[in-house]
């Protein structure tokens, strides 16, 4: 066993026997490994980017491993001759940038979705607009428009519009229902059926309605206005959009708060591929 195992090992008898030998603070010193210290700090932190199967490791073998992790990462970052390459430096400038960011939004976005805010979008979205008219229809589909004509005679002659839907329609998701769709909204279906089914009145079929899918006979069942979702159904929807417009918000401070200046005109585009730039 390493010396560096042998001391996380000691480190954790004494935690397990209740010990308070050491200073239970981010500069704890866990291992050395040269003259690099590894702290509790580092322990703490790598734990939290770990997946969560990892996280619900006991204690004792999470910490230890974690500790090890980081000990044979010290040593081979140790072993390298010139470690700060072209593509290292710009990887830790990245990677540096990244984690400042992710911490900082992560703020931005944990007090963004208050119940005030919620509440306020809640109201601005159902409670202050008119009510949407939604639609119960069926339909007949057929791949040629002579086939939807043949089908609108025999509709026009007294033919039942379920019957017909079931002996010859291709969609195969509503044609044993009697081509039934159920309650849908304005927009959910494609542009030429949503505009066909908006100028009907129910009990009316359409004209022949072509789409990408072939061509259409559309029954109007019924209409209703239809009720606003509770906040509790759409709270975690209205959540994410308070969430983007708040990093969205704050990148844009951001911004404005400094000098920018893109100097990148005339820079060939597909250098960005062009991985023979870190090479040192």
């Amino acid at each position: 066993m390493g010396q560096g195992t042998w001391a996380a090992a000691a480190l954790i008898a004494g935690m397990v026997a209740g010990q308070p030998a050491l200073a239970n603070d981010a500069d704890t010193v866990v291992a050395r490994v040269g003259d690099t210290e590894i702290t509790l700090g580092h322990v703490v932190g790598l734990m939290a980017r770990l997946p969560e199967q990892y996280r619900q490791l006991p204690d004792e073998m999470l910490f230890s491993g974690i500790v090890e992790q980081l000990v044979d990462q010290t040593a081979v970052a140790q072993s390298v001759a010139e470690p700060f390459n072209t593509r290292l430096r710009v990887d830790l400038d990245n990677s540096r940038r990244e984690v400042i960011v992710n911490d900082e939004l992560a703020r931005v976005v944990e007090g963004a979705a208050t119940d005030e805010a919620l509440q306020a979008l809640y109201a601005e979205l159902y409670l202050d607009v008119e009510p949407e008219r939604e639609f119960n229809a069926a339909h007949i589909l057929v791949p040629t428009e002579e086939e939807a004509q043949a089908l609108a005679a025999a509709l026009a002659d007294g033919a039942d519009f379920a019957h017909l839907a079931r002996e010859n329609s291709g969609d195969p998701g509503s044609a044993e229902a009697g081509g039934a769709l159920g309650w849908f909204g304005p927009g959910q279906m494609v542009g030429p059926f949503d505009a066909a089914v908006q100028a009907l009145e129910p009990g009316q079929v359409s004209e022949p309605v072509q789409t990408q899918f072939g061509w259409h006979l559309i029954l109007l069942e019924d209409t209703r206005m239809a009720d606003a979702p509770t906040l509790e159904q759409v709270r975690g929807q209205l959540s994410a959009e308070l969430q983007r417009e708040a990093v969205a918000a704050h990148v844009a401070a951001a911004r404005a708060a400094t000098t920018v200046e893109l100097l990148s005109e005339g820079i060939d585009p597909a250098l960005v591929r062009d991985q023979s730039l870190l090479e040192d």
